[in-house]
């Protein structure tokens, strides 16, 4: 009877959860009773929601509409406007690029493309995704980078999968080993089906998935078969390291520039406005101090994940130019000959290749920084213009363009149909509730609550403070977006570096990277969210990477400001252009 009933409170543990959290956090709105607290009990109760997933996390994000306005806090009306953004067209406009990469298999050709440049072992194929999307996400939206390089990293996965599938005789591969029998493909959809969050419906996964041709005769050779279920977990980690690295390298490579990633603009136009005098920040000097900080990052984070996912035997670093062992010259041999099956690139392929160079090369030139972008042409609409007029306007030519020639009956490159079944509105309701919580937060005056709490912070050592504001700020990033989280306390830390008469860019600066690092939960940022969305990784996945991230992140933000950053930026002086406030004490850095 005891047993029964212990395993019946086990089976209904999340239904107990949901009713304790909240009965839990009840003091905060009843004894305090200020929209501050009330505030803060929505924060927690979704913020443990997330972390437990004790119920769907788009469902989790749908709160904020339901408890603000019975707290008072924001209008229905208003709460909801903050669930679309410019952001969600963006992803409509990109997610029609996927559509037809997906659909005219042109994700398949770079694929193997990619596969026999850089080679099959899981290392060095996660660090050259890792360094591209890095890249791309310092010119452009850093969920546009990630979107365009998940589907390829999805085809390379399972392209590997499928070559090494077919093996050959020789010595094992130790860290990607995989089982020999055509039904292994199928074997690790039902894994990944079981370990998925079970809010992810199927339809998410049809922008990725890969067609199953027949096998060449290359991989036909016979391999001893090792046991299947230690196989079928090397797999797992393989898949899991991929895509939390992507998503990860994402915001690291946008922190290098300043319109790399939104915080970066926010913070250089919050400059601008409150420091009229200080033209201390433009993008050759922001580059010179944050592109040595993204480089170190990501080697770090490539090290510690390959650790953490695939394994600690770290000899290939030494071994990159040497001889492959016969399982690998297989693998390559299989995936030459399935590129040579692609035959030429179809117009259809073309048509997608040119789309894709474009919206890159408008997204580039946009607004560069460093020169007048193509905007400027509109003089008149200044700001007008963003990443997602791009992404629509080339997203919809893919509903117009038509497939075929003349010849044929008119069809479009991409039909609803196909965009509606590859569009992961999941996603669009997660950042939806990030962006809700984060504006609850400031108009219920939550963030002048923590600015008071940061108040005393003028008493310590000028790193001890810094650091304790990039921990806080670090903090609150992963449940709010990272635009409202640096707008939140960009008035709060400015006023704090001049009460203890500090170079507002020395506590700035590191605090706006660190509105970066959020790397914790799949609503921490989009980029998060989408990578989540394929299914490979669960929140336990990718908060255990993320706190190893996010302490990298910080140290180096911190090494940076207080090295290399100190004669860029005069850091160690308080600046002319800068107000005096008689009255406060004084630290000095």
């Amino acid at each position: 009877m005891l047993r029964r009933l212990r395993r019946g409170l086990w089976n209904y543990r999340s239904v107990a959860l949901i009713i304790l959290t909240p009965l839990l956090l009840l003091p905060l709105p009843l004894v305090i009773g200020t929209k501050e607290s009330e505030c803060a009990f929505v924060l927690l109760l979704m913020a443990t929601y997330w972390v437990t997933e004790a119920i769907p996390l788009s469902m989790t994000a749908m709160l904020p509409a339901i408890l603000f306005p019975m707290f008072g806090i924001m209008k229905s009306s208003d709460v909801a406007k903050e669930y679309f953004k410019d952001f969600h067209f963006l992803l409509v406009g990109v997610i029609c690029l996927a559509t037809s990469i997906e659909k005219w298999g042109l994700h398949r050709r770079i694929a193997l493309r990619l596969v026999t440049t850089v080679g099959v072992n899981p290392a060095w194929l996660m660090l050259g995704f890792m360094s591209g999307c890095a890249f791309l996400s310092m010119w452009v939206h850093n969920t546009s980078a990630v979107t365009m390089v998940m589907p390829i990293v999805e085809a390379v996965l399972q392209q590997l999968l499928k070559a090494k599938d077919g093996g050959c005789a020789g010595e094992d591969n130790p860290n990607l080993q995989l089982d020999e029998t055509d039904g292994h493909f199928e074997k690790m959809k039902e894994i990944m089906s079981d370990r998925r969050h079970p809010d992810v419906s199927e339809e998410t996964f049809t922008c990725v998935q890969m067609q199953t041709g027949s096998k060449p005769a290359a991989a036909q050779v016979a391999v001893p078969e090792p046991a299947a279920p230690s196989r079928s977990k090397q797999d797992l980690m393989v898949c899991k390291a991929m895509c939390i690295s992507v998503a990860y390298s994402s915001n690291i490579g946008g922190i290098a520039t300043l319109p790399g990633t939104s915080p970066n603009l926010i913070f250089s136009e919050y400059l601008n406005q409150i420091y009229p005098n200080c033209d201390c920040i433009n993008f050759g000097n922001w580059l010179l101090l944050c592109l040595p900080i993204s480089v170190i990052m990501l080697l770090l984070t490539w090290i510690w994940l390959y650790w953490l996912f695939i394994g600690s035997d770290f000899r290939f670093l030494w071994r990159r130019g040497g001889e492959q062992c016969d399982k690998e010259k297989a693998a390559r041999e299989v995936i030459e000959e399935e590129y040579r099956t692609l035959g030429p690139m179809s117009s259809q392929e073309m048509v997608t290749g040119v789309v894709f160079l474009l919206m890159v090369l408008l997204w580039l030139t946009r607004s560069p920084g460093f020169m007048p972008g193509w905007t400027s042409l509109f003089p008149h609409h200044s700001g007008y213009i963003t990443d997602a007029t791009v992404a629509l306007l080339l997203g919809l030519l893919f509903f117009i363009i038509p497939a075929y020639g003349p010849s044929k009956k008119y069809e479009a490159m991409i039909s609803w149909k196909e965009f509606q079944a590859s569009m992961p509105w999941k996603v669009a309701l997660l950042v939806g509730g990030g962006f809700a919580l984060a504006e609850g937060t400031k108009e219920s005056g939550l963030s002048l609550w923590v600015a008071e709490l940061l108040t005393p912070l003028g008493d310590l050592p000028v790193l001890a403070t810094i650091t304790v504001a990039c921990l806080i700020v670090t903090t609150v990033t992963e449940v709010a977006s990272n635009a409202a989280t640096i707008t939140i306390f960009l008035p709060i830390l400015s006023p704090l570096a001049e009460a203890i008469h500090v170079n507002p860019l020395y506590v700035l600066i590191p605090t706006t990277l660190c509105t970066s690092f959020s790397f914790l939960l799949p609503v921490s940022n989009p980029p998060n969210a989408v990578v989540f969305a394929y299914g490979h990784i669960n929140i336990v996945d990718m908060v255990k990477a993320g706190l190893g991230v996010n302490v990298i992140g910080v140290l180096t933000a911190l090494l940076a400001v207080a090295t290399w950053g100190v004669p860029l930026f005069s850091l160690d002086t308080y600046p002319d252009w800068a107000p005096v406030l008689p009255g406060f004490n004084s630290t000095a850095p």
